[in-house]
């Protein structure tokens, strides 16, 4: 069964531009123009990801992810004119799995979409994890013995890559080949300000459990049996 792809943007150029590069990479595709009827398509069609334009005519791309967010784990990728750093940030922190600044090129967008639902293959079953930490990947939530994490989107993409393989070291490179769409310059650094903050969140609810160790000139990894 092909893969489908809804992409959501009223340029009609753009739209059939993906399209075109999407089909010819194997995908089945499905286009609107507006975003109101992306929530009832969810609920009746399967869709394995969605190309959403941030300013759509109907609705804020971001406001829209934040309600798709509510109902569905579908990956997202988000489109823009939008250049400013902060935009970025702010689509990836409300859910999104990845950021493209228009103009851009078709072909590195379907690249982009392949490496996102490579990513989502490999995620947990709908809720899942041991005693200590429970995932609802549907509503990308995380409870640490019972009590629901506030993370961010990173932070979220990090904790469930180590919950499934506690014991295994990741190297930081590796965290950010497996959480981040597109690593950055100042990668041992930025790993770590997220682990740190992980790490600040689960001792505000036990503190004198340590679940993350540092392996030093190794990485990372979750303690095992919790």
């Amino acid at each position: 069964m092909k893969l489908q792809i809804l992409i959501v943007d009223d340029e009609p150029a753009i739209a059939d531009a993906i399209r075109y590069v999407l089909e010819t990479d194997g995908f089945e595709t499905l286009s609107l123009s507006e975003g109101s009827p992306v929530l009832p398509l969810l609920q009746s069609e399967r869709i394995d990801l969605i190309v959403l334009d941030v300013g759509l005519p109907d609705i804020n791309g971001f406001d829209l992810c934040r309600e798709i967010r509510k109902i569905s784990d579908t990956p997202i990728l988000f489109l823009t004119a939008r250049t400013t750093e902060i935009d970025r940030v702010v689509g990836l922190e409300i859910g999104a799995d990845d950021y493209v600044v228009k103009p851009f090129s078709p072909r590195e967008l379907s690249a982009r979409i392949k490496a996102i639902l490579r990513r989502s293959k490999t995620g947990l079953s709908p809720e899942s994890g041991s005693h200590t930490f429970q995932v609802n990947e549907s509503k990308r939530q995380i409870t640490y013995f019972g009590k629901p994490l506030d993370l961010s989107n990173y932070e979220y993409r990090i904790l469930t890559t180590f919950i499934r393989r506690p014991g295994h070291v990741y190297s930081r490179s590796q965290l950010m080949d497996l959480a981040w769409d597109v690593p950055e310059a100042s990668m041992d650094r930025t790993v770590d300000a997220h682990v740190k903050n992980l790490r600040a969140k689960l001792k505000s609810i036990e503190p004198d459990i340590e679940p993350i160790i540092t392996h030093r000139g190794a990485g990372y990894s979750l303690k095992e049996n919790l």
